[in-house]
């Protein structure tokens, strides 16, 4: 049995509603917390695990983000069995910036807007296969996001 991204939403929002799975177990089931927690691009990697830089992830950043509160960004992955997608933004006071679990059988395609403190490499990192993968762009930051 296949599950679209829209029905598992539904499942699990159903599911917190009646309390039968609290919200913070969700929470962290996609979000690692040593990843969250950790304040240096080093730390995420360290809690995450060694990704190699592959072509399957695209990466859409702006070449130079306006304002830095709110910078869009797309992550296609084209690597077979992707189930995560992580958003990591290397000088952010916290680089995971994003993490977004994957259903089997849909389409592994997020768009988000992030904070970014300041110009730097912005990484999207893809679990698939128990691998992990890499890609990067660096966007430049007119006005900062992040207290800036």
């Amino acid at each position: 049995m296949k599950t679209s991204r829209r029905g598992f939403m539904k499942l699990a929002g159903a599911a917190v509603a009646l309390g039968i799975l609290p919200l913070k177990v969700l929470a962290d089931f996609v979000r690692p917390k040593e990843a969250m927690a950790a304040t240096d691009l080093a730390g995420v990697f360290a809690s995450l695990g060694n990704a190699q830089d592959s072509d399957q992830i695209m990466l859409e950043t702006p070449d130079i983000a306006e304002n830095g509160a709110v910078v869009p960004i797309t992550v296609t992955s084209v690597i077979p069995g992707t189930s995560k997608i992580y958003v990591v933004v290397e000088k952010n006071p916290n680089p995971l910036a994003a993490a977004f679990m994957i259903p089997e059988g849909t389409d592994a395609f997020v768009q988000t807007r992030v904070k970014v403190a300041q110009t730097c490499p912005i990484y999207a990192v893809v679990e698939a296969g128990g691998k992990l993968y890499k890609a990067s762009r660096e966007t430049k930051v007119t006005l900062g996001g992040c207290g800036g």
